[in-house]
């Protein structure tokens, strides 16, 4: 969707920033804002970072008409050039006055690359460079830079007009956070494949195939936007190498080179892919003259039916020897993904026992070494056993010489138990006695015999 270049633009109304922005705010952030940046820095930054936003949904919505090399819409690249400040113009407000001043500031502060730039840098988006070199920048540059200011030598930048700043920067640029998405969004789709060689390997044509359309929610890449993909994970991410024509993704550093064996597997795999492409359009080609038959059966055209089924058989015999060629191809390729995988398991293999021969040469791990440790361990185990015996044949001697029989002590133990228990039967005839001197007796008139006998009965029993 290429967007409308008209005084009203409902498509701008659809993306977020405008949603969520009102008129009188739209019309400040259309403004020049070029002389705002030391004035009122807050306000400045508030700004690009609202058209920061902004031009990131345009370019992945695919907004900027045909600009790629291909003839599609860029969807990481902006082409800064003043026909976008005239697609940006909206109902009410009018254009962005400052949007080439926006451009700059982003530009420096690595939102946006130059594409050039980006494409043949050699050093990472994320290196601040070298330290001694940015010391003697800010100390000696800056300045510098601002004495040339006063004496009129160089301009400064709040100097430069909008129609100025705008051949300053005028041309493409790499969009880097949107690059970031689309290398997030990939190495997802990434995880837990490339279990054989062939599914590391990749033409240009077939990346831009696999991966075109998945990165970025409803656009495909343009070849540009393919190019800077590729440079990002190779350079930044280092997950991927590129020579010429062909893409190898790699998990070690070990692995960053495209072998002849790599060569090799892609050409098989690409001979498969055009294969089974191949198939599929006899397989079509076989169905659609299949339904011509019938058609000409239909009317009576029994000539045409004739001629139609002659040629379905000449597919026929076509698809019957393209899927031997094809069946051949893909045996010979899972030949050579078996035959390199176990040579990557014999350098495991390799690897495994050279790490088991550095152990074992340890000196520790010597015979004689081994021996001598041993012996020096029995010995130490001897010497222990005998210093526990003595230990314990002491305390057998002083044992000995207390004199203490075990008999003569079980007889006071169980002399000591009769005596404790001899206790507790008196401790409760003493209660009993209590109990009974405690009781009221009420002898009745007339029975004074009965009386006195329950009073010596008492007595008793005291």
């Amino acid at each position: 969707m290429a967007l409308p270049a008209t005084l009203s633009s409902p498509a701008l109304s659809t993306l977020s920033t405008y949603v969520s922005t009102s008129r009188s705010r739209l019309q400040s952030l259309y403004s020049d804002i070029h002389r705002q940046k030391h004035s009122n820095p807050s306000s400045f930054h508030a700004h690009v970072d609202w058209w920061h936003r902004t031009l990131k949904d345009i370019i992945s919505r695919g907004w900027q008409g045909s600009d790629g090399s291909d003839g599609t819409s860029n969807k990481l690249v902006l082409g800064a050039r003043r026909a976008l400040v005239d697609r940006l113009r909206y109902e009410g407000v009018g254009k962005p006055l400052g949007l080439g001043t926006t451009i700059a500031e982003m530009r420096r502060s690595n939102d946006l690359i130059p594409l050039s730039q980006f494409l043949t840098s050699l050093h990472s988006v994320y290196d601040p460079g070298w330290l001694p070199y940015r010391i003697a920048s800010f100390v000696v540059g800056k300045p510098l830079w601002w004495a040339m200011e006063q004496l009129d030598i160089v301009r400064s930048e709040d100097s430069y007009t909008e129609a100025e700043m705008w051949k300053k920067i005028e041309g493409d640029y790499v969009m880097l956070g949107l690059v970031v998405q689309a290398a997030d969004t990939l190495e997802t789709l990434r995880d837990g494949a490339g279990i054989s060689p062939a599914d590391n390997l990749y033409t240009l044509e077939e990346f831009r195939r696999e991966f075109g359309a998945n990165v970025l929610p409803g656009v495909v890449l343009s070849e540009t936007d393919t190019k800077v993909l590729i440079k990002y994970l190779e350079r930044e991410r280092r997950v991927l190498v590129q020579d010429g024509d062909i893409i190898k993704f790699v998990t070690t550093d070990h692995d960053r080179e495209i072998t002849v064996v790599d060569r090799g597997v892609l050409e098989l795999k690409t001979a498969v892919r055009n294969l089974r492409d191949q198939v599929d359009n006899i397989q079509n080609k076989i169905d659609q003259t299949t339904s011509k038959i019938s058609d000409a059966l239909r009317q009576q055209r029994k000539s045409i039916a004739l001629a139609e089924l002659r040629f379905k058989k000449h597919l026929e015999d076509l698809l019957s020897k393209r899927l031997g060629s094809l069946h051949n191809l893909e045996s010979t390729l899972i030949s050579v993904e078996t035959a390199a995988g176990d040579v990557k398991i014999m350098k495991t293999y390799e690897s495994s026992t050279a790490t088991l021969k550095a152990i074992l040469s340890h000196p520790s791990l010597q015979r004689d070494k081994i021996e001598e440790t041993m012996d020096a361990l029995a010995a130490s185990t001897a010497d222990a056993r005998e210093i526990d015996d003595a230990i314990r044949m002491s305390g057998d001697v002083d044992a000995v010489d207390t004199g203490i029989d075990d008999t003569e002590l079980e007889a006071e133990l169980n002399a000591l138990v009769e005596e404790a228990e001899k206790e507790r039967i008196e401790a409760v005839e003493q209660a009993v006695l209590e109990k009974l001197h405690g009781l009221a007796v009420h002898i009745p008139v007339g029975a004074p015999v009965q009386g006195e006998a329950a009073s010596r009965r008492i007595a008793e029993a005291a």
